[in-house]
């Protein structure tokens, strides 16, 4: 059997599988898949139907717990244990999963009218209290599931059918919004790019604490084209700002742009034919997330002509359901007056009197 210090992921939760190899059949359930033709849900989910039999846990040991849109039905297609709760309330209901038991890996599905809208509180809390589940936030930039109106993260002036004169609202920045939560894992990837989404997604399973991972997705009905330019081979290259750590921040033609350091701001820049001594080397692992909060804002919220993808911040921190796990041993112990009685109240009968 294999043991917990065996699983290919150290900081997994979960009960390792006593069985072979899994496969991407038995993560697959019998449920009709029911998404709009070339939706980019698709792409997602035979992404992590791919990448679930490589955690090496019981399917029974994880859960996938979702609000409400068109990503919420994943748990359906999944033979996982799972959740299509409360709109907005994913992450909520995840922190008590997460807390109560241990052996569960803890995944959220959700879009970005779900937990940045209505559940934007519940999102934040998530990420502040630092709970051991993974959290895929799918951005198609629009209300799908209710026909096309603005979501929290639609570009200013976009017109759609609930905005017929454009939008007026500043948009968030998920990245953003999740490093100004001081989440431990922030990350960013595409529907579209099956290894590099598979290569995050490896990354966020193996993190302890909340992870959070951006998932453009594109909505071929109600908002088609909103990442072309970071899809599109002749303008991706020049688009998108790889992020890997211990790397330089260069991109574009042969590497002929480099982010590095803008004094004037604090912040940092794109420049055109920087020295490499002047380049970003980009540090996830660093313990304050000024740096990776500028590199998030180099996201411009019109038509994408530049968005970093990677991984954005990676560490180490202590866990909300670790430490209340902590706090019930010691106090079941009994070590003073207070913790004697709680610990008498928890094993006591089903019924006691309180005075």
């Amino acid at each position: 059997m294999t043991t917990q210090a065996e699983l290919p992921f150290p900081g997994l939760r979960g009960v390792p599988t006593a069985e072979g190899k899994q496969n991407r059949k038995e993560y697959t359930s019998d449920q009709e898949v029911r998404w709009c033709p070339g939706c980019g849900d698709y792409a997602v989910l035979a992404a992590v139907q791919g990448f679930l039999p490589e955690l090496g846990l019981k399917r029974e040991n994880i859960v996938f717990v979702s609000g409400i849109g068109c990503s919420s039905r994943f748990p359906y297609y999944l033979d996982t244990y799972g959740m299509h709760s409360i709109h907005g309330r994913a992450p909520a209901i995840a922190t008590g999963l997460a807390t109560s038991r241990e052996d569960l890996s803890v995944w959220v599905v959700t879009g970005d009218g779900d937990a940045l809208s209505i559940g934007g509180n519940h999102l934040i809390h998530a990420l502040r209290r630092n709970v051991n589940m993974t959290i895929l936030l799918f951005n198609n930039r629009i209300y799908g599931l209710t026909k096309g109106q603005y979501s929290p993260t639609s570009e200013p002036g976009k017109v759609t059918k609930s905005t017929p004169m454009g939008s007026l609202d500043n948009p968030f920045n998920p990245v953003s919004l999740a490093l100004g939560a001081e989440g431990t894992f922030v990350a960013r990837t595409v529907d579209s790019d099956r290894k590099h989404l598979t290569e995050v997604l490896s990354a966020a399973a193996a993190h302890r604490g909340t992870a959070l991972v951006e998932i453009y997705q594109n909505c071929p009905i109600f908002n088609d084209g909103a990442f072309d330019a970071i899809k599109d081979n002749e303008s991706k290259a020049d688009a998108i700002i790889p992020l890997r750590h211990g790397e330089p921040t260069r991109f574009g033609a042969d590497g002929r742009k480099g982010v590095v350091r803008d004094p004037s701001t604090g912040g940092v820049r794109i420049a055109e034919d920087p020295d490499d001594a002047d380049v970003l080397v980009h540090d996830a692992h660093a313990s304050d997330p000024t740096t990776a909060f500028a590199l998030s804002r180099l996201t411009d919220a019109g038509v994408l002509a530049h968005a970093p993808i990677g991984i954005f911040r990676q560490v180490q921190a202590a866990t909300y359901d670790d430490q209340a796990r902590d706090q019930i041993v010691t106090a079941s112990q009994g070590t003073d007056d207070r913790t004697t009685a709680l610990a008498g109240l928890l094993a006591s009968g089903d019924t006691w009197t309180v005075v």
